[in-house]
C-alpha cells in the first residue's frame, strides 16, 4: 500500500493536517503534487539512487518530496536545519545530493549550500531564496501524468551524532514498485501497533528525524492521517491530542517529562480518551517517568529500540513492562547478542555490548569503512552495534544501561550516567539533566552532575547538596555525584537525544 491507493479511492481523505496553522492536504493533493515533482526531478537527469536534500521545518511539503523521491527511485536525506553552517554543509556534501528543498523559514542555513558543487538543482519552499528555483512555480511547470515505471526509493539519514560527526546511513534500495508489498516497516508498525485508515497520528517531533519521518510515512501508506506539529509545546500537545481525536502518538521521554512538570490543573483539562497507543523511543525514559505517564494515561504506553541504521530492533507492550519495568523488549528485528570486551557473548544478567545478528546485508557508514568496520563485530560481521550497552534476562528481554561512551570508570567501577540521570530528572527543581565523568587525580574520574534548573530556581552550594542528598537516598554511594554544576541549557536534539559528549568535552578539554 501507498498514498496513492488512497488518492484513488477516496482522494479527500486527509493525509496531513498541521496543528499550529489547521492546513491540510488530501491524499488526492498528495498525489498530484508528488507526482508532478516526480516528473519534474526525472526530467532534470535524476534517477534510481540519485540523493536528494530536505532541509525543512515541520511542513506537509516534506510529505510531497518525500513520496516524489519514493516513486521514482531516489533517496531523500532529511537534514537538521538547526545545525551550524558548516555541518549542514558536510551532510549536503558526504551525501552527494544532487538536489536540496528548502524552506525560506530556515533560510539562513539554505544559503550556506550556495557554492555546494554536486547540487544541481535548488529550490524554495514557502518563499523566496537567492538562487533558489519556487516550489509552487517547479511544480506548476510540470504535469499530472502517470509515470509509468516507480522504482521504490529510500532514505539516506544521518546519525545525531551525540558521540561525533553525523554519520550517514544509506541502505540498499529495494528491489520492488514502490506501490508493491514488502516495506518491513509498516508490516512491522502497522501489524504492533494497529495503523491502519482509521489512525490519526500525532507526531510532535521535527520530521527530519529518522523516526517521525519513518512513521509518518507509515501511517499514509495505510491509509492513516498525520497530524504534524509545528513544533513541541506540552500544553499544545494535549490540545492537539483532544481537539484531533488523536489515536495514536509518538514522543521522547522529555516530552513526558515536560508534560509531567504541567500543573495539575492543566493536565485534566483535556480529554485524552481517544487515544489508543502512544509509542515512545529514542532515548531511554526513566521507570519512574513511564509509571507516572501509565498512571495518567492508562496502560496505552508501548515502547520500541532501534536506531538510524535500523540493524535491529525490539519492541514491549505495556503488560509486559509492568512486569519487567525498565526492559526495552525482546528483539522483533535481528537476534540480540550481548557480548564482553573480547566479542564473547555474556550469559542473562551480564552487562555487555549490544549487537544484532541480521541475516540481511549489514549496513555501512557512507564514505566511513573505518566506522563500519568497528560497528561490527569481529568474529561475526553480520552482527553490528551502535554502541549501547545492556544485558538480557532468562526470557530474552533486554534492559538498556548506556552508551559505552559515556561509562564511567572511578577506582577501576563502572558507573553508568543513565540510572544517576533518571534519579535527578525527577527532582521538582531539575528540568534536565547530564551525569558525566570528569578528571580525578586518585580514582581516574568522577561522577558530576550538570544541571539545567526549572525557570524561576536558582542555582545554589545548598540546592548542590539537596540533589546529591536526593541521590544518595536512592542509589549506591559510589554512584552518588561527588559536584554539580548548573547551566543555563544542555544540549539535545530537537528529537530528545542528549548530546553528552559536548558536555563531557567541557572538562576534558586541555588548556593552551
Amino acid at each position: 500500500m501507498y498514498p496513492g491507493t488512497y488518492a484513488r479511492t477516496d482522494p479527500n481523505r486527509v493525509a496531513v493536517v498541521m496543528t499550529g496553522t489547521g492546513e491540510t492536504l488530501s491524499y488526492g493533493e498528495l498525489e498530484e503534487r508528488s507526482v508532478r515533482l516526480a516528473h519534474r526531478l526525472r526530467d532534470l537527469g535524476f534517477r534510481r539512487g540519485d540523493v536528494i536534500a530536505l532541509l525543512c521545518d515541520n511542513s506537509p511539503r516534506v510529505f510531497e518530496v518525500y513520496w516524489a523521491a519514493q516513486r521514482i527511485g531516489l533517496y531523500v536525506t532529511s537534514v537538521n536545519h538547526r545545525l551550524g553552517p558548516d555541518e549542514i554543509r558536510y551532510i549536503v556534501d558526504d551525501c552527494e545530493a544532487g538536489a536540496v528543498f528548502a524552506s525560506s523559514a530556515v533560510g539562513g542555513a539554505a544559503q550556506t549550500l550556495n557554492g555546494t558543487a554536486a547540487l544541481r538543482w535548488r529550490v524554495a519552499i514557502g518563499g523566496e531564496l537567492e538562487g533558489f528555483e519556487g516550489y509552487e512555480e517547479a511544480l506548476a511547470a510540470s504535469r499530472t501524468s502517470p509515470l509509468g515505471d516507480q522504482p521504490r526509493g529510500g532514505d539516506m539519514l544521518y546519525s545525531s551524532g551525540t558521540t561525533g560527526r553525523p554519520k550517514g546511513i544509506k541502505p540498499p534500495l529495494p528491489e520492488r514498485r514502490v506501490d508493491e508489498p514488502g516495506d518491513a516497516m509498516v508490516g512491522l508498525f502497522g501489524g504492533r501497533f494497529g495503523f491502519d485508515e482509521r489512525t490519526v497520528y500525532l507526531s510532535p517531533a521535527p520530521l527530519y528525524h529518522a523516526a517521525p519521518l519513518r512513521t509518518c510515512a507509515t501511517v499514509q501508506a495505510l491509509g492513516g492521517t498525520v497530524v504534524v506539529m509545528e513544533r513541541f509545546d506540552a500544553e499544545a500537545a494535549l490540545a492537539a491530542i483532544e481537539h484531533h481525536r488523536v489515536t495514536h502518538s509518538q514522543w521522547v521521554p522529555t516530552m513526558f517529562v515536560r508534560m509531567l512538570k504541567l500543573d495539575g490543573a492543566v493536565r485534566t483539562r483535556y480529554d485524552l480518551s481517544s487515544q489508543r497507543v502512544a509509542i515512545h523511543a529514542a532515548a531511554p525514559c526513566p521507570v519512574a517517568v513511564k509509571q507516572r505517564m501509565i498512571d495518567w494515561w492508562g496502560p496505552i504506553l508501548h515502547e520500541y529500540y532501534s536506531s538510524t541504521e535500523a540493524n535491529g530492533a525490539t519492541m514491549i507492550t505495556p503488560e509486559e513492562w509492568s512486569d519487567r519495568p525498565g526492559s526495552v523488549g525482546r528483539a522483533v528485528l535481528g537476534t540480540i547478542r550481548v557480548c564482553d570486551e573480547d566479542g564473547d557473548e555474556v550469559p542473562p544478567g551480564t552487562i555487555g555490548t549490544v549487537y544484532f545478528e541480521r541475516e540481511v546485508r549489514p549496513f555501512s557508514y557512507h564514505r566511513d569503512p573505518e566506522r563500519t568496520r568497528l560497528a561490527q563485530h569481529p568474529a561475526h560481521p553480520t552482527w553490528t552495534t551502535v554502541g549501547d550497552i545492556g544485558h538480557l534476562d532468562g526470557e530474552g528481554f533486554l534492559y538498556l544501561t548506556d552508551r559505552k561512551a559515556f561509562t564511567i570508570i572511578s577506582g577501576g567501577v563502572n558507573i553508568y550516567p543513565q540510572e544517576i540521570e533518571d534519579v535527578l530528572v525527577l527532582h521538582p527543581a531539575v528540568a534536565d539533566v547530564a551525569v558525566v565523568g570528569v578528571p580525578d587525580e586518585e580514582m581516574g574520574e568522577q561522577v558530576k552532575a550538570v544541571v539545567q534548573l526549572v525557570p524561576g530556581v536558582e542555582g545554589s552550594d545548598a540546592l548542590a547538596a539537596e540533589l546529591i542528598g536526593h541521590v544518595r537516598a536512592r542509589l549506591a554511594g559510589y554512584k552518588t555525584p561527588r559536584s554539580v554544576d548548573f547551566v543555563d541549557d544542555l544540549p539535545r536534539t530537537p528529537t530528545g537525544k542528549l548530546v553528552k559528549g559536548q558536555v563531557r568535552d567541557r572538562y576534558w578539554r586541555v588548556p593552551t
